[in-house]
């Protein structure tokens, strides 16, 4: 691990003043992507910005037909949270599905939208939900947030402080996990809503993407039945040591399926 400057301000501002000002350097929010990156020397910044300290952009508030849930919540407390549970059941097990209780109880949920890496499992929650993303600067709708391998709509200096998620009638979400890091090598959310039901997948591709064929059957008839006919594309889909791209593309199907499933119990 190379040296850096830390530094850990108080409030939004000054942590955008920061990451603006000195040229090449990185928020940290639960680390658990960050820390293990410096270690094997993949990134080398040249300072982090620690925003453990900003307090306010922790919690989970209720907001009638809304779930806010702050940048900095770990998602142990998504996972445990009642309102959650209660409201929006699929999330609050898409959460305790993540990792380890060592990274659920130090990874942000602010961390992991905005690190978009390609097989994490809240990208799925925040584009399946048609959440909003909550910055320093602005609002931004799922669907323009995520532009590819860790690629986000966030410009230099701005900053998550809370992603706000509509509640479905229904929703749910299925993966397949990777035995050892427990990243999914494919993880479907799939949402109901009054005016149509919404499919996204991670870990399947270089970001996570909806499935329009599937989101049309789904909302004609809200049953695992009305997708098993329907194929996915192997174009674009990812082939490494894990899985070829065909078989992703199979897991689409059986993790949406089964993704029904968990919305329907």
């Amino acid at each position: 691990m190379k040296p850096f400057a830390y530094h850990q301000p108080d409030g939004i501002p000054d942590a955008a003043k920061l990451l603006i000002s000195i040229e090449d350097s990185k928020l940290v929010a639960g680390g658990m992507t960050l820390i293990p990156t410096l270690k094997q020397r993949l990134a080398s910044p040249a300072a982090l910005v620690d925003l453990s300290k900003l307090g306010s952009l922790k919690g989970l508030a209720d907001g009638g037909t809304t779930i806010t849930i702050g940048a900095m919540t770990p998602h142990a407390v998504v996972a445990a949270s009642k309102l959650v549970q209660t409201k929006i059941p699929g999330l609050a097990a898409l959460a305790s599905m993540i990792g380890d209780p060592a990274v659920r109880s130090r990874g942000t949920i602010g961390g992991s939208v905005a690190n978009n890496d390609p097989a994490a499992d809240y990208p799925a929650g925040v584009l399946g939900l048609g959440a909003t993303i909550i910055t320093s600067k602005r609002e931004i709708a799922a669907d323009k947030f995520f532009l590819g391998l860790f690629e986000t709509a966030l410009e230099p200096g701005e900053i998550i402080t809370a992603i706000r998620f509509p509640m479905p009638l229904k929703a749910g979400y299925a993966k397949f996990k990777a035995p050892a890091s427990r990243y999914a090598l494919v993880g479907v959310f799939v949402a109901k809503f009054a005016d149509g039901v919404r499919v996204a997948v991670t870990g399947a591709g270089p970001g996570v993407f909806r499935v329009p064929p599937m989101e049309s059957a789904l909302s004609e008839n809200f049953d695992p039945s009305a997708i098993a006919a329907i194929k996915i594309n192997t174009d674009g889909l990812t082939s490494d040591i894990h899985a070829e791209a065909d078989y992703r593309a199979h897991l689409v199907t059986v993790m949406a399926k089964r993704a029904v499933d968990a919305a329907l119990s």
